[in-house]
């Protein structure tokens, strides 16, 4: 073998091997970062609660709801909430003044502009007709309402409820 070969080769593989070490699936994606709330739509969490089940935390807000922000920045960076949530649940963000149409339950959802703002019907169905923000919404793995729950939260009284809608789930089942 001559040595323009030889390099030629060496050449080929140091660049298959550097293409390979760029598209290698990092195993860091695969677990669990609870340093954040891992934030699924509500499609995405119902598809996987398919094959692992848990129960459904959905916050509903607006862009303008000064508490959604406060509880944003204050409670759904505590690493208890986030700990508690990203374990035991799928974590929902759901814009109450979402355009998009949804279908959950068989049941088609769209977007109302009614009132100055407009509402999406899904929200309004999801807080029974209560438009209050923010607003957890906890639904069990079958996807039945377990408890409406207005207001914002420091992250104490949200870890408290949530181990009481956990501990109420388990103990009911």
């Amino acid at each position: 073998m001559s040595k323009k070969s030889i390099l030629l080769a060496g050449l080929t593989l140091l660049i298959l091997g550097s293409i390979y070490a760029f598209t290698m699936v990092n195993p860091a994606k695969h677990t669990v970062d609870n340093t954040k709330i891992k934030w699924y739509t509500l499609a995405e969490a119902v598809e996987l609660n398919k094959t692992n089940k848990k129960k459904f935390a959905i916050d509903i807000y607006t862009s303008w709801c000064h508490w959604c922000k406060v509880m944003d920045k204050e409670t759904f960076t505590d690493p208890a909430v986030i700990e508690y949530l990203n374990t035991h649940f799928y974590a929902i963000k759901f814009d109450a003044e979402s355009k998009e149409n949804i279908t959950f339950q068989g049941k088609d959802f769209k977007f109302v502009n009614a009132g100055r703002r407009g509402i999406n019907t899904l929200a309004y169905f999801l807080l029974d007709g209560k438009t209050a923000y923010p607003t957890i919404v906890y639904l069990d793995e079958d996807l039945n309402k377990v408890k409406v729950s207005p207001g914002f939260k420091k992250p104490t009284q949200m870890v408290k409820e949530l181990e009481s809608i956990e501990g109420a789930a388990v103990a009911g089942s």
